[in-house]
């Protein structure tokens, strides 16, 4: 509906009681002039609860806008986890923490109120394959995210990949700044490959960028004594683990891989049969 609709269906309201159709008419227009899904979608259920409990026209109109705010929280909560590009979702609710008595819940409770990210700290998780650490990182970037702050996910070995290639368009400025901006950066799989000398110092420039400025949560499967692995150059090695430690949280998820144990138990007779296992599903 135009500006000019609307002025007109405001004057055709107005000095006679409308029709119950001409009324319902008139606020489809109007929500969806202003964008309010909600208001829309929920004015007769709540006019009709407003009407039942005697509530006051303002009591009513409070209502409607609160439930149009609450429920425009939880679409933008719902677009940042989007935008984060998640694998697959994860959330701390279904992580089995029997399954890895190595990870303190309170510890982890705590991490999931964010306040490392607003203090723009790292987070380090490290362990062996199968021990909950990608099912974590992608459960507090989420958490994260659904608490308003700006989350991007990306594989170690992918981020260097679309840094090598800004390079060479002469794209690089734009390509860090851009990762420099989001509040919380997760970085998976770090440790699975080795890394050339300039992946590396690539990779060490995004970090840079984002040192005591904004967050950034990596899992890694291997210790910080074997990043030498990955990182061939011990000199620059050692300043990425001092970028990433100074400050920050380290979160050891430990060596008994829960999907190991469970292949093996579905092996015996009379093992368990479900597949579910929120734990530890990824690395």
């Amino acid at each position: 509906m135009t500006t000019s609709t609307a002025s007109k269906t405001s004057a055709t309201l107005g000095g006679r009681q409308p029709s119950e159709q001409a009324i319902d008419a008139a606020i489809d227009s109007a929500t969806r002039l202003l964008r309010l899904p909600t208001f829309r979608d929920r004015y007769a259920e709540i006019a009709d609860a407003a009407a039942r409990e005697q509530l006051s026209y303002r009591a009513f109109l409070s209502e409607l806008l609160l439930a149009e705010c609450d429920d425009r929280e939880v679409r933008r909560a719902a677009r940042r986890v989007h935008e984060a590009a998640f694998p697959r979702p994860k959330t701390l609710a279904d992580f089995d923490f029997a399954a890895n008595p190595a990870i303190n819940p309170a510890t982890i409770n705590t991490l999931a109120n964010c306040g490392w990210v607003s203090k723009s700290q790292s987070l380090c998780l490290i362990g062996d394959s199968g021990t909950g650490k990608s099912h974590l990182l992608i459960a507090l970037g989420t958490a994260a995210a659904e608490a308003g702050h700006r989350v991007r996910y990306v594989l170690a070995a992918k981020l260097v990949n679309e840094l090598v290639e800004a390079a060479n368009e002469r794209q690089l400025s734009r390509t860090i700044a851009r990762y420099g901006r989001v509040e919380l950066l997760c970085l998976d799989e770090l440790g699975y490959m080795e890394l050339d000398k300039r992946g590396a110092e690539l990779l060490f420039q995004v970090l840079t960028e984002r040192e005591e400025k904004t967050a950034i949560a990596i899992a890694s499967n291997d210790s910080f004594s074997g990043w030498t692995k990955t990182f061939t150059d011990p000199r620059l090695c050692a300043a990425i683990v001092d970028r990433l430690t100074f400050g920050g949280n380290i979160i050891e998820t430990g060596t008994s891989s829960y999907r190991l144990a469970h292949a093996r138990n579905q092996r015996k007779p009379g093992g368990a049969t479900s597949s579910r296992h929120p734990g530890a599903k990824s690395s």
